[in-house]
């Protein structure tokens, strides 16, 4: 599991000005972090399952870093919380599973309402690499995380691989596969698959400014380096037009 961009939106939020929204929290990975960076934070998702495991991890922590974390279940593309913040993001790629134009809208207008004034909206997608999409290898089942203990005497390790690339839709399915081995060497697999829409450069800027938005910075990596020929990730911070 990757953890570089965990530091990055911690930053942004302990120097956010109020409140912090983040989109598709899923099990808090970067939603605590930012919590213990200080920040009061809202997380969003419309998985129970996902809030119910980041509930468990709050239970875990210090009162003073679980009272700053309220979890929502909900629609990033239509949620309405009645208030607004001073800084929204969408981290971990959670904008790429916005796949038509009409909910990749709707999300980003559903975060200008929720901005306020001088608010933020960070968000990170990854920067699609030409030569990959027309890979003939590219379907093959690569490491994605190694083998870590489950704390009850198995184990599981983790591949992934773009079973499909559909170039005309932007899209590709991807496939992530859980190896879980019991004690006795028995291993069982779990597949679960599902579509990702990849982005280009200008066309996120374009869907930005049809949402009322104006990038404010872009960067390639989350050191934030300006993007550069070497595809990394895309990095936006958008404010209010």
């Amino acid at each position: 599991m990757r953890t570089d961009d965990v530091a990055f939106y911690a930053d942004c939020a302990m120097h956010a000005r109020g409140p912090v929204l983040e989109l598709g929290c899923g099990t808090g990975r970067i939603l605590i972090a930012s919590a213990a960076a200080g920040a009061t934070v809202a997380g969003l998702d419309l998985s129970p399952l996902m809030l119910d495991a980041c509930r468990r991890k709050i239970a875990k922590l210090p009162a003073e870093i679980a009272k700053r974390i309220e979890l929502v279940e909900d629609d990033m593309r239509s949620f309405k919380l009645g208030r607004r913040f001073a800084l929204i993001t969408i981290p971990f790629r959670a904008f790429c599973h916005l796949i038509n134009v009409d909910d990749q809208l709707a999300c980003l207008r559903r975060v200008r309402e929720h901005l306020d004034d001088e608010g933020e909206l960070v968000f990170d997608v990854f920067q699609p690499r030409l030569d990959m999409l027309i890979d003939p290898r590219a379907s093959d089942e690569v490491e994605d995380t190694p083998e870590s203990a489950l704390g009850d005497g198995r184990t599981v390790r983790r591949t992934a691989r773009r079973a499909q690339i559909r170039q005309a839709e932007q899209t590709m399915q991807v496939e992530f596969n859980y190896y879980i081995k019991s004690a006795n060497g028995q291993v069982e697999r779990l597949t679960e698959s599902f579509p990702f829409r990849y982005y280009f450069r200008y066309e996120l800027e374009h869907l930005l400014a049809r949402a009322g938005l104006r990038v404010a910075a872009l960067y390639g990596w989350y050191d934030r380096s300006p993007v550069s020929e070497q595809p990394r990730d895309l990095i936006f911070t958008a404010r209010r037009a």
